[in-house]
């Protein structure tokens, strides 16, 4: 879906990211987001279980923003960032049980090139949750970052991503079990850190990952 080929924007290196599902019902707030941002200061923002009310967010601290909700769900998954990006897709996931579920594709470019993002919001069940693993995948460009809420406790198991995210948990189940359901997978980066931040405003604790641009699939090396 994604071409390989540069932007007109571009971004610097390394790369520092962040993402926190945000809990749509009466969970984290504009200022939330907006303290989460001036302390973490990151080039790409991705949340999840956004609600309208969140657009308002360029104009409090500028930037760049683009929500994407699937027709007649309540929220969806959003991308803010001080540099700009290309207009996002909407690619919708193979539905389960109780919800359809999609992920929000974006592309960047930096100086190594262009990349893609897919900020995710995934379905319960592991088999299901790693074939929308492999549908996104075919998706991205080759240099590549999935990252947001997996909700999956096992390993992803998809070939050529490696997981990078921080290792402890992010939510806890019914307030006692912590689980690690927020997940940052790459393909053509390496992990300078990764680190699960304090919880607060949601049930879910925000994630931050820096990158730094790596060997991609063809061999291409670091610039």
């Amino acid at each position: 879906m994604f071409s390989d080929s540069a932007l007109p924007h571009a971004a610097s290196s390394p790369l520092t990211i962040v993402s926190w599902n945000l809990l749509h019902q009466e969970g984290a707030t504009l200022e939330d987001i907006t303290l989460l941002i001036r302390v973490t200061k990151p080039d790409i923002l991705l949340l999840q279980e956004v609600k309208f009310g969140i657009d308002q967010l360029p104009d409090l601290v500028g930037g760049h923003y683009a929500r994407s909700v699937l027709e007649g769900r309540p929220h969806g998954t959003a991308c803010w960032s001080p540099m700009a990006f290309a207009p996002p897709v909407l690619l919708p996931l193979q539905p389960g049980l109780c919800a359809h579920r999609s992920a929000q594709l974006l592309q960047f470019d930096a100086a190594f090139g262009a990349f893609s993002i897919a900020n995710v919001h995934l379905s319960h069940g592991p088999m299901l949750n790693r074939r929308q693993l492999r549908l996104i995948r075919s998706h991205l460009t080759e240099r590549a970052i999935i990252m947001g809420d997996f909700n999956i406790v096992g390993p992803p198991l998809l070939k050529d991503f490696r997981d990078i995210g921080p290792r402890e948990g992010t939510h806890r189940m019914l307030n006692r079990i912590p689980l690690r359901l927020d997940r940052c997978l790459v393909r053509g980066f390496n992990r300078l850190q990764a680190r699960a931040l304090p919880r607060f405003g949601s049930d879910h604790r925000p994630i931050l990952v820096t990158l730094e641009p790596g060997e991609t699939l063809s061999g291409i090396p670091l610039p």
